[in-house]
């Protein structure tokens, strides 16, 4: 059966309308919370924590959670919160990620973390510069709020948020010694 050309351009048009259909049909997930929905319950006698979003969950002071998927998701992780943290600046180990080593330092001050610096991170290329020159200034502000590694991923920098978190809590611990 021999079909004519103006039917064949007619479900090439309808395919390709189709396509385009559902490319631009599909929402992507951009969850983006606020440093102050990252406080744990225990970390602050004065905050609440009844804030909840569908992509992450309160984590106990003494456990600690990873996200499984690399879809940039925001999931929480960590492990523990500040308290009695002697004052001082240390380094945590270098967390060796799949793009690079990523290295936390923080500062202490009355007992709370008050700065945080991030000593090595991917910047190779500069796809890891344009994710990383995002991600940092987030991780740092919600672990400035936190006042522990119990922070939510940012999503999109997965593997630099995980790397973030393990050098993190090693300086953490070190501060507790």
């Amino acid at each position: 059966m021999k079909t004519s050309p103006l039917l064949r351009i007619g479900y090439a048009a309808l395919a390709t309308i189709s396509g385009l259909v559902l490319l631009f049909g599909y929402r992507t997930s951009h969850v983006v919370t606020s440093p102050a929905q990252a406080l744990p319950a225990s970390s602050s006698s004065s905050s609440s924590s009844s804030s909840s979003s569908s992509s992450s969950s309160s984590v106990p002071s003494d456990t600690s959670t990873t996200a499984s998927d690399g879809t940039g998701s925001s999931s929480e992780v960590g492990a523990s919160s500040s308290s009695a943290l002697q004052d001082g600046t240390y380094t945590g180990d270098a967390a060796s990620t799949r793009y690079g080593p990523v290295q936390v330092q923080i500062s202490v001050s009355g007992g709370s973390i008050a700065s945080v610096d991030v000593i090595d991170y991917p910047d190779s290329n500069h796809r890891d510069q344009q994710i990383n020159s995002r991600a940092i200034p987030l991780l740092v502000s919600e672990t400035t709020a936190a006042q522990s590694s119990s922070i939510d991923l940012v999503s999109g920098a997965t593997y630099t948020s995980r790397g973030y978190v393990e050098s993190l809590q090693s300086a953490i611990d070190q501060a507790r010694a």
